[in-house]
């Protein structure tokens, strides 16, 4: 059917108005909201039925294909916006011929089409975006990168140049003018700021390697301490350990301090740093009779015997005076305390010996003397790691007392009690 006889038959009921005695006004009119009516309909029914195929024939392609990529396509809704630009274009040939004479009205009708094929690119452009995205997140190479930022940031660009493109069939004005592009850009970079940090964050984030989608991350400032479950344009998502969600700003991952896990967690050990506070009063030389009682400790008979030769060879080669103890070497109790805290390390087998360990003594500090921990676990597993260190600290605490030390505490409403 050539466009003469399409021209032909929407005017029929315009003629025949006309040969009625109806004025010419009124017949037009009468005859454009005929044709709107008709054209509506049949461009809604087509729409429907070539929805229908070309959604069944992509989905039996996609059925076909190994890849998911289009299978992905599907979930996105690309074949049905694709659809609809069949009926589009249909308008499209069909507005000139059926509205030859309301121009006007066929002019607004295409500014309208042209809009709508605007917004209708926009969601096509979406769809691939959100398949890629999807597809993507399948990898295990990009699994762990914020792709979801650079989707939301074509997205902005492409509601942009659809904005800037309708504004232009609306106004009639040109949006490469220089004065309407300075124009814009200082209304994005006022309106969208928040985005423009957001997306130069992402991209520092992604390049750096500083977060990663199921990172443990601690930030005091907000709160968050727990997994990071999502990262976006604007935002980091963290299921915090409670089960909560915290929010964090993504631009804040590189204008803040934070804690990240992940070289601990990539490590081979997990760090034991703690301290037990020994009272000052306790500490003292060791007799011979203390000696002899701490040998029977069999982790540290070995050196025991072996550091009392080399005191002893010292104290007669100098002939030393040892009716009193302070005179010449001596060992002490919270020297020996401190092999022994070591010696247990070297024997657990939960402890990681390629790694840094040791035992070390602190400043005396107005609560007790700190005998300090520092040594890694093998399991790096949260609740694991808690018992290995509980079940080191709760046998040097119930050890302390061989040693005849004590452990500094302040005191208690009992022990004022107990003065009385």
């Amino acid at each position: 059917m050539n466009s003469e006889t399409i021209q032909h038959y929407s005017c029929l009921l315009q003629d025949y108005l006309m040969n009625e005695g109806m004025a010419d006004q009124w017949a037009i009119f009468m005859n454009v909201v005929l044709n709107c009516i008709i054209v509506l309909v049949a461009v809604f029914i087509l729409d429907i039925i070539l929805r229908k195929i070309i959604i069944e024939a992509f989905k039996a392609f996609s059925n076909k294909t190994k890849t998911t990529f289009d299978d992905y396509l599907v979930k996105s809704n690309f074949p049905r916006f694709v659809a609809h630009l069949f009926p589009l274009s249909i308008i499209w040939y069909l507005l000139p011929i059926i509205f030859v004479e309301s121009p006007f009205v066929t002019n607004l009708l295409q500014i309208a089409a042209q809009i709508y094929l605007i917004v209708l690119c926009i969601y096509i452009f979406r769809s691939i975006l959100r398949t890629t995205r999807n597809f993507l997140e399948e990898n295990e190479r990009y699994k762990d990168k914020p792709i979801e930022s650079y989707v939301q940031v074509m997205m902005i660009f492409a509601w942009g140049i659809g904005i800037f493109w309708t504004v232009q069939l609306l106004t009639g004005f040109s949006v490469v003018s220089l004065t309407t592009l300075g124009a814009a850009s200082a209304v994005i970079l006022l309106i969208f700021k928040d985005t423009i940090l957001g997306f130069v964050a992402s991209i520092q984030v992604s390049v750096n390697d500083i977060v990663r989608i199921g990172d443990w991350i601690t930030f005091s400032k907000f709160g968050a301490d727990g997994y990071v479950t999502e990262i976006n344009l604007a935002t980091v998502r963290v299921q915090n350990f409670d089960n909560t969600f915290t929010t964090i700003p993504t631009y804040s991952l590189i204008a803040d301090s934070f804690q990240n896990w992940r070289g601990m967690q990539e490590s081979d050990g997990r760090r034991i740093k703690r301290s037990i506070f020994i009272k000052q009063s306790s500490i003292k030389f060791l007799s011979f009779e203390d000696l002899e009682r701490l040998k029977k400790i069999q982790l540290i008979k070995p050196y025991l015997e072996h550091r009392q030769k080399e005191v002893n060879k010292f104290n007669e080669k100098n002939e030393i005076d040892k009716e009193l103890l302070i005179n010449g070497r001596n060992q002490t109790n919270l020297g020996v305390f401190r092999y022994y805290a070591d010696a247990l390390l070297n024997e657990n087998s939960a402890i990681n010996k390629d790694l840094f360990l040791m035992v070390r003594h602190l400043a005396p500090t107005d609560k007790g003397i700190p005998i300090e921990i520092f040594c890694y676990s093998k399991d790096k597993n949260w609740v694991n790691y808690e018992h290995i260190q509980a079940d080191i600290f709760d046998h040097l605490l119930a050890a302390i007392p061989y040693f005849d030390l004590e452990i500094f505490e302040l005191p208690t409403g009992k022990d004022f009690h107990d003065l009385k």
